[in-house]
């Protein structure tokens, strides 16, 4: 299985909602931050992601 740039964005954004909104809290800080500057840089994304499965960094997920 090809590992997708949405799959791991989509992660992200669960992970993201599961924190409360508290800009005082530096893992919502992280994760609200990283989230937006990758959904901005979508194309780079997935190519760092196909890259990455290239190389196997995904051989081990199971979806």
């Amino acid at each position: 299985m090809t590992m997708r740039a949405e799959t791991i964005l989509s992660e992200l954004n669960r992970l993201r909602k599961d924190l409360v909104e508290d800009p005082s809290d530096i893992e919502y800080l992280a994760l609200h931050h990283a989230f937006c500057f990758i959904s901005y840089k979508m194309t780079e994304f997935q190519k760092y992601v196909e890259e990455q499965d290239a190389r196997g960094a995904f051989d081990q997920y199971q979806s």
